[in-house]
């Protein structure tokens, strides 16, 4: 049985369809997935890029995408009244939650349709105690070793190569985007492919120019 490292943000509506989408797109296939909460923006920053909602047209794009993905694959969706936002809070919370900082999937799912399935503000003040007091979290979720676990998990992240999310890494090969849920699935029913040279081949593939 093969171990899922799941990287995620709940900033992001494709992180919400990758999710409601993966138990469906790995049916059959023994596996364990471990949620582990990242932060985005620290993705961002040490890659020195913007988000895509930093970028008017593109922003535009994406809500207009995973609206219309989200309806193709029969996963609620509806836009938050506000987007983007900090998610630190609602971060927080999900490890707070889990044992060694990693959430389960009931707990991931009931911040994810709070982010994703209500219209509102996904970090309003108002509506996080009542979130907070449905999950019942097992630690205080502004305790330092909360705050120190979800640092740890983005900073492992990014030492791994993650660049963006949903990103699932298993035996050390990153999977990225709701998109990539296929390759995943093959990858664990043994695919020959990902032995073969092309998995290798961007390594052959060299840089003809730098801005």
């Amino acid at each position: 049985m093969k171990t899922i490292h799941f990287y995620f943000d709940f900033i992001s509506p494709y992180a919400w369809l990758g999710f409601d989408a993966l138990p469906q797109a790995l049916q059959g296939i023994s596996h364990r997935v471990v949620h582990k909460p990242v932060l985005f923006a620290a993705m961002l920053k040490h890659h020195g890029q913007l988000g895509p909602a930093e970028m008017p047209s593109k922003r535009d794009w994406t809500y207009r995408q995973v609206l219309w993905l989200a309806r193709q694959q029969g996963t609620a969706l509806q836009l938050p009244a506000m987007h983007p936002f900090n998610p630190l809070g609602l971060l927080r919370l999900a490890i707070a939650c889990g044992a060694q900082g990693q959430p389960s999937r009931y707990v991931c799912e009931k911040i994810f349709r709070h982010v994703w399935c209500t219209g509102q503000d996904a970090a309003d003040a108002e509506r996080l105690p009542e979130l907070a007091a449905n999950l019942n979290p097992a630690q205080d979720a502004s305790a330092p070793s909360v705050k120190q676990a979800l640092q740890a998990h983005s900073a492992e992240a990014i030492a791994l190569g993650v660049f963006g999310v949903p990103t699932w890494v298993v035996d050390g090969r990153l999977f990225w985007g709701q998109d990539a849920l296929p390759m995943l699935r093959a990858y664990l029913q043994g695919d020959a492919w990902f032995d073969g040279p092309d998995w290798q081949a961007p390594a052959q593939c060299k840089p003809g120019g730098r801005r």
